[in-house]
């Protein structure tokens, strides 16, 4: 086909005459995403559990809060709590993530393949986050560093209350020694206060250290992507769009011919002109018997979609009037007596109904006699009275080399091919079609013949 092959109109003219074959690959599509929905990728379930980092973050912390969350430290602590048979820290990695949220929080999810699974691996993950953080932050879950804590910041208030009763004993008078006194004993109480809360802002325990779970991670109720409708439906897209861009690369590398001029160049021969042939009606075709035929039949195979749509016909004057005058050219180009072999492709059914039209309207001048030769292995009779070869065949149907091989066949029994007509397909009306059809019957009896000869 031309550049202008993908087009809108191509991949309609597709979607319209495949359809059955396209639905019958979609469906089979989707047999294939379920199998691997079943086999391959079964149904998995995500749980997630969130994780509260009080105080002021920055986005870096927070960033090495998520890594330390999905790392083999914490991987290993949650599968060692789990003990599930068969999985390990490494095996547990490969199904946790986590990411950073708005309002310093982490949220820290589990997959597995039941919802109850995902939900206790989430909450565990999430708890042995919070521990291992408060670990490597310094932070202590020991009872006795808070008591010593605790135990400072009581002293230190106690110190101050002795300050200011030391400060109320002092002389109360304006000496020089007494005000120097009062203000040791504040200068004292002030440094007090700044030391401890220093150590409230070193504590490890503070802020920063004190990450809270924010309750259990909910139970999932759908799988996580990819699901099995998801993976049905891609199966189905991905066979129906194969299908599509098969259809259009078969036509692009097509090498059939499907004009006048490069048909006739193939043969050897001049064109002498175009003939139509009513189109068939489906249940019509001569080959309908067989599996193999009804298969093709029922997907819609048994036509060619790459074809133009026929355009629709006058009436049989109007057709016959072409045939009429593909003989008159035929009895100006020979001499007498006018006799021909006409040579029509095996398998090519319009060639093969407009070849014996056109024995119809010759009326023996010229006399014309069918043969149908095998395009795979081509034999012409030998030349007997004929004065050459007229061959007919229909557009878009076969290639160059076929073509040429049908002309050394020609010229091997001893035939010239003075002309090719080519026929092509046409709508018709109803009343017509019916009419042509048994028509059709006796004409096929009375001209049908095989490469060995015989006289209509």
């Amino acid at each position: 086909m031309n550049d202008d092959t993908i087009r809108l109109v191509t991949i309609g003219r597709i979607l319209r005459r495949r359809w059955r074959l396209l639905a019958v690959l979609a469906v089979v599509g989707a047999l294939f995403g379920y199998g691997t929905s079943v086999l391959l990728l079964p149904p998995r379930y995500t749980a997630e559990a969130s994780v509260l980092l009080p105080g002021q973050w920055e986005e870096r912390e927070l960033l090495t809060q998520v890594d330390i969350a999905t790392s083999s430290a914490v991987a290993d602590r949650a599968a060692a709590a789990l003990n599930w048979k068969g999985v390990d820290g490494t095996e547990l990695q490969k199904d946790v993530s986590a990411k950073a949220d708005d309002g310093n929080i982490i949220k820290v999810s589990g997959t597995a393949d039941t919802p109850e699974r995902a939900q206790r691996l989430s909450d565990q993950l999430a708890q042995q986050f919070v521990t291992f953080a408060t670990r490597i932050a310094g932070g202590s879950t020991d009872p006795a560093a808070d008591t010593a804590t605790e135990a400072l910041r009581k002293q230190v208030a106690e110190t101050n209350r002795r300050i200011t009763d030391l400060a109320g004993a002092a002389d109360p008078g304006q000496t020089v020694e007494s005000v120097q006194a009062r203000t040791e004993l504040e200068g004292l109480r002030t440094a007090l206060q700044d030391a401890l809360k220093k150590l409230e802002d070193a504590d490890p325990t503070s802020a920063k250290a004190n990450m809270v779970v924010m309750g259990p991670a909910p139970r999932p109720t759908g799988a996580a992507a990819p699901t099995r409708t998801q993976l049905i439906g891609a199966g189905a897209l991905l066979f129906f769009l194969l299908a599509i861009v098969g259809h259009l690369a078969a036509a692009r590398v097509s090498r059939r011919l499907r004009t006048e001029p490069e048909i006739a160049a193939a043969l050897g021969s001049p064109f002498l002109g175009a003939v139509d042939v009513p189109g068939e009606r489906r249940g019509h075709h001569p080959d309908s018997g067989g599996a193999r035929a009804r298969i093709r039949r029922l997907l819609g195979t048994d036509t060619r979609w790459d074809t133009p749509t026929p355009h629709r016909s006058g009436d049989e004057a109007e057709r016959r009037i072409r045939y009429r005058r593909v003989c008159a050219r035929l009895r100006d180009q020979l001499p007498s007596p006018r006799r021909l072999l006409v040579v029509v492709p095996e398998g090519d059914e319009v060639a093969r109904r407009a070849a014996g039209q056109l024995v119809t309207e010759a009326g023996g001048d010229p006399l014309l006699r069918l043969v149908e030769v095998s395009v795979d292995r081509p034999i012409v009779p030998d030349r007997a009275t004929e004065s050459g070869v007229l061959a007919v065949l229909s557009a878009g149907s076969w290639t160059a080399g076929e073509l040429a091989g049908l002309a050394e066949a020609c010229a091997d029994g001893g035939h010239e091919v003075v002309g090719v007509v080519v026929a092509g397909t046409v709508s018709t009306r109803a009343t017509e079609t019916a009419d042509r059809l048994s028509d059709d019957a006796t004409l096929t009896f009375a001209v049908h013949g095989h490469a060995t000869g015989d006289s209509a």
